[in-house]
């Protein structure tokens, strides 16, 4: 993966960008669709690929609980799961550490969480967010956000 800054601004400290990935190249700033779930609500890959998307993110907690990162890398990964060519970001699943904070415990280790799904119990510290993420098969990770 590469970033190189193609463009600063005179007045303020405005920059644009560009990453390439082994999925293509995505110019910054970029709106990025949500797919939490592998798929953008609404919006066909097809679509997103007519409109010009270059990168999706993927919600790596909820992939994890369903149907799984090793089904997904099984698979062959995100991209084939998503049917999406280009480039895709995971995130952590660190929103999650708050917007569950009813079903989860944070420890200096990491997190334990209460599935949403099935009330079982799920630990994801550091090593094991960039793991589950590795093993999606995601172009660019967060490991903590």
């Amino acid at each position: 993966m590469e970033f190189s800054i193609t463009h600063r601004a005179r007045d303020c400290g405005a920059k644009a960008g560009e990453i390439k990935t082994p999925h293509g190249s995505i110019r910054t700033p970029v709106f990025m669709p949500v797919g939490t779930q592998a798929t953008v609500k609404a919006v066909s890959p097809e679509d997103l690929y007519e409109i010009g998307s270059s990168i999706i993110l993927a919600n790596t907690y909820h992939l994890y609980l369903r149907p799984g990162h090793e089904i997904i890398k099984q698979l062959g990964g995100l991209h084939p799961f998503m049917n999406w060519g280009r480039s895709i970001l995971t995130d952590s699943g660190g929103f999650q550490v708050y917007s569950l904070s009813k079903l989860r415990t944070v420890s200096e280790k990491g997190v334990v969480f209460q599935s949403h799904i099935d009330g079982s119990r799920h630990f994801i510290g550091p090593e094991e967010a960039i793991d589950i993420q590795s093993s999606l098969g995601a172009d660019i990770i967060m490991p903590f956000d």
